[in-house]
């Protein structure tokens, strides 16, 4: 099974550990697409004035978070952490990966896959800083980021995705990055978060669902093999699932999680 996550926009400090090596992050065939944002970005953040000034403008960032460029112009520097620990929010505070027990912790770390805009998507062991930069950036010079992805993202991660299920998560921003085809896409599961009396999708609550959705998955060492395998997983853990299986071929199946709260 591999689980498609957002990143979380807030994001724990780096830290005093020791600085990235791009190198030793999963997905090696990333390599050169993060070298290049990863370049971009530091030079766009390493000015001062009115530099810094068109860095947060490009970043889409307000003049009380004039900090994370400073951040993001130290990114070669600054310690790294596994990614687990750095991404937080409502996802990731419901995911608790810290809290799992061991082997439901082994399963996260080969099963996670986080997507990001300066990593294109790393896995919750790797190392690495604190940083800011969504999906929905378009870099000077790399032009949007999630069609900079698009192509690396093609040759890599259907070989991540094995011959099992693909869970996907993701927001619609990052889901821009890669899109499940062929094959790959009719053992692919999207999921949405519907309050169960109004069936309209909910907003707070949707991440913190989906970050239940994957620990108790993961507690419980559930392995389906596929979507409809998932469904049957997912009402065995309490979860109240419907199913739409999809149209035609090449295409991933829908499944709607209903919720009571809304907040």
């Amino acid at each position: 099974m591999l689980v498609l996550l957002p990143p979380s926009e807030g994001k724990a400090g780096s830290g005093r550990g020791a600085p990235l090596e791009l190198e030793s992050l999963s997905l090696p065939g990333l390599a050169g697409a993060r070298r290049a944002v990863l370049d971009e970005l530091v030079a766009l953040c390493s000015g001062d004035g009115d530099a810094q000034d068109k860095a947060r403008d490009v970043l889409g960032l307000s003049e009380g978070l004039r900090g994370e460029v400073a951040k993001n112009a130290e990114l070669r520097t600054a310690g790294a952490r596994p990614a687990g620990e750095i991404y937080t929010g409502v996802l990731y505070d419901a995911l608790g990966l810290a809290t799992l027990d061991a082997a439901a912790k082994r399963r996260a770390a080969r099963s996670l896959l986080v997507f990001s805009g300066l990593w294109g998507a790393v896995r919750v062991t790797d190392r690495i800083p604190s940083y800011r930069c969504s999906m929905g950036v378009k870099l000077p010079g790399l032009g949007a980021l999630g069609a900079h992805w698009r192509a690396p993202m093609a040759e890599v991660l259907p070989e991540a995705a094995g011959s099992g299920l693909v869970l996907d998560l993701r927001s619609a921003a990052y889901a821009t990055a890669w899109k499940p085809k062929g094959e790959v896409a009719e053992r692919t599961a999207t999921v949405r978060v519907l309050h169960a009396p109004t069936r309209k999708v909910v907003s707070h609550f949707n991440k913190a669902t989906k970050g239940r959705i994957v620990r108790s998955l993961l507690s419980a060492g559930a392995a389906p093999a596929g979507p409809a395998e998932l469904v049957e997983a997912l009402r065995d853990l309490g979860h109240e699932v419907e199913a739409r299986e999809p149209a035609g071929a090449g295409r991933a199946w829908s499944l709607d999680v209903l919720v009571t709260e809304v907040h």
